[in-house]
């Protein structure tokens, strides 16, 4: 942890400043232990591994810490060679280079840091925070960089004061809480007047439940993470090929794509083969191993964010219900 986080971290009760003591420090300038003090709520809370740690490391999103501590560097654009995310990132958020400099940037579900690395990469401030271990795969990938921060806590109670955040995007992470309009409503507390915020979460539409991984999921989000993993290691080379051929027909493999859980990009031609097949793994894991998956409808979304003080919000062209706004 790096002193500078002490800038906008806050209980993540009462939201007040934190006081650190018992520092153990390297090099007098990285903190890898020590604790995070109110004295309001006469709480506290660890920093372990240089991390400051406000949630228990097993809960509900545990199988997404396994995920990335076993996927960490698979959707890393700067390790890869491509540029996946940042164009991702760049057109769910509409955020440009010159406005971000100097700002202080949430990132709210970091995961492994696939969007992280992207927005670390201006000059700002970026702070990850994560509910899962997944923290410490981000750490070992982007824990060097001086504007990159870590924190594990839940994103019902975010440990920073209010409104000391100039932006905060939020990707396909909402709908995988056991709560998501109360997710939705903690985002816009931490974010500055006319702070920015975009999120991005799976739609809920009439045919929604229908596709085969919610079908399935009722049995694999019950596999230990580590069983449905190799059970997929396992299926995929057979599937694979099948999806390979199936998912390329005309109109027909929209339909398969539908009615085959397995996610196959065989339009991506920016990947590699190889890529293509980590992708593949990764993401199958992904759909079927969480234990809550909730989509979400538009006008559901735009009412909480409308209730939280979020004005001027607008749905993006993209794929997924991409929302963003200001607080107003």
């Amino acid at each position: 942890m790096k002193l500078k986080l002490l800038q906008v971290l806050g209980c993540p009760k009462c939201h007040e400043e934190l006081e650190l003591t018992g520092a153990e420090t390297v090099d007098n300038e990285e903190i890898v232990a020590g604790l995070l003090e109110c004295h309001k709520c006469d709480m506290n809370w660890p920093i372990k591994s240089g991390i400051p740690r406000f949630v228990q490391s097993e809960n509900y999103a545990s199988s997404f810490g396994y995920q990335w501590n076993q996927f960490k560097k698979v959707q890393i654009d700067s390790i890869n060679g491509i540029e996946q995310s940042k164009r991702r990132l760049h057109s769910e958020t509409e955020w440009d280079r010159e406005w971000i400099a100097g700002k202080w940037v949430l990132d709210g579900g970091c995961g492994a840091g696939r969007f992280l690395e992207v927005a670390s990469r201006d000059d700002c401030e970026v702070v990850g925070v994560d509910i899962s271990n997944a923290v410490d795969a981000a750490t070992e990938t982007l824990g060097s960089r001086e504007n990159v921060h870590l924190v594990q806590a839940s994103i019902f109670e975010l440990p920073f004061r209010n409104g000391v955040i100039d932006a905060c995007y939020c990707i396909g992470v909402i709908q995988h809480t056991p709560d998501p309009e109360l997710a939705l409503n903690e985002l816009p507390r931490v974010l500055k007047t006319r702070g920015k915020l975009a999120v991005t979460i799976y739609e809920r539409k009439t045919y929604t439940l229908l596709n085969s991984k919610y079908l399935v999921r009722p049995l694999t989000r019950r596999f230990n993470p580590k069983v449905l993993l190799v059970l997929l290691r396992g299926i995929m080379p057979v599937l694979w090929p099948l999806t390979e051929l199936l998912f390329r027909i005309p109109f027909l493999g929209q339909l398969f794509r539908f009615v085959i859980p397995i996610a196959n990009y065989p339009e991506d031609t920016e990947l590699t083969w190889k890529q293509r097949y980590q992708w593949a793994v990764l993401d199958t894991f992904d759909m079927l191993s969480p234990r809550y998956d909730l989509p979400q409808k538009e006008e559901d979304v735009i009412n909480v964010l409308q209730g939280s003080g979020v004005c001027q919000i607008r749905r993006l062209n993209n794929p997924g219900l991409n929302m963003v706004g200001l607080r107003g």
